[in-house]
């Protein structure tokens, strides 16, 4: 068996400490509550504070969670609760395109994909949650850098490289799509990112109308596309799904 390393321990015990207590903590306090000598809280406590995960308040000196905590505890949460209410949608979907589904949302400098529910037929499939796609050639990408900023910022900065023939990477071109895919409401992937594959995908909200996510479909390009379009009845089930998730999650006007 692996042997725990003593100071994640530590940290990990100092951070559940602050989260059970009604008030900031002291140096004293902590050292104390914990066994440790000062020198050696004071130097985890500092390597947290650069983290973010505990802030020292100015006037007191006294210590408290940090925000980024916070954040990662929050983003935690919005995902389940995501995932939550997406099941019997997506499920629908899967069910009324014949396509495969995937939710994804912004992780790093990508889309991580949180729920993936198979085509429904006897073909042999590969479960794709935990997988990353990227941001610039995607549906799933494009929706997310179109509505969020931080994916938008994230989209910008990565290595915009080619897949096939098709991946679109200059900045002025890219920007383009994102204006586009704001003003229908969703966005395409035609063999950008895997040759003869298409995607359609569309944006979900929460209740303060921020993006926290999109759900799409991918499939082969002669079943998403007809006559060289994808399907309208296709990219209106996507939106449909989306908008029903963003209800789900309170968010008004969907």
């Amino acid at each position: 068996m692996a042997r725990n390393i003593q100071s994640l321990e530590r940290a990990a015990a100092m951070l559940r400490l602050l989260a059970g207590g009604e008030r900031r903590l002291g140096l004293s306090d902590i050292a104390s509550a914990l066994g440790l000598a000062k020198g050696t809280a004071h130097g985890i406590l500092r390597t947290l504070q650069h983290e973010g995960f505990v802030e020292q308040d100015d006037t007191s000196g006294r210590y408290q969670l940090g925000a980024e905590l916070l954040r990662l505890g929050t983003t935690y949460l919005d995902v389940h609760e995501l995932r939550a209410r997406a099941l019997v949608w997506t499920d629908d979907l899967a069910r009324s395109s014949g396509e495969s589904v995937h939710l994804g949302v912004l992780h790093q400098q990508g889309v991580l994909i949180v729920h993936h529910v198979f085509r429904p037929d006897d073909s042999r499939q590969v479960l794709e949650i935990g997988a990353m796609q990227p941001l610039h050639s995607t549906a799933l990408g494009k929706v997310l850098s179109a509505y969020d900023p931080v994916a938008h910022s994230e989209a910008l900065e990565a290595d915009r490289k080619p897949f096939t023939e098709r991946t679109v990477c200059e900045l002025e071109d890219f920007e383009h799509i994102l204006d586009v895919t704001r003003a229908r409401g969703y966005a395409a992937d035609v063999e950008e990112t895997w040759e003869g594959v298409a995607s359609i995908a569309a944006p979900i909200h929460d209740r303060r109308r921020m993006p926290v996510g999109a759900v799409g479909i991918t499939g082969a390009v002669e079943r998403l596309c007809r006559d060289g379009e994808l399907r309208p009845e296709l990219i209106a089930a996507v939106r449909d799904c989306a908008r029903a998730v963003s209800r789900d999650l309170g968010a008004a006007r969907f």
